[in-house]
């Protein structure tokens, strides 16, 4: 069973598949751009302590997200 969860509310060593990507015009384009991609499996690897920026594992590359755009990522995430 999985539950759906914004990438910001993620916590390290926490991922998941990315179920969608908020309508948000251009920065949809350059997320997208970046290979964050619906179906995209991703890990959480670390969160500066005001949650701005959040580093990502993505198909084997390190990937650093400001807030706002991790807010933009829906996940399927494992409820477990």
């Amino acid at each position: 069973m999985s539950i759906l969860k914004r990438l910001d509310e993620l916590v390290p060593g926490q991922g998941g598949r990315i179920a969608s990507i908020s309508p948000c015009g251009n920065l949809r384009r350059k997320l997208m751009e970046m290979g964050l991609v619906i179906g995209s499996e991703l890990m959480v690897i670390r969160v500066a302590p005001a949650g701005d920026p959040v580093e990502v594992l993505l198909r084997g590359y390190s990937l650093a997200l400001r807030k706002n755009e991790a807010k933009q990522l829906i996940l399927e995430v494992d409820a477990a």
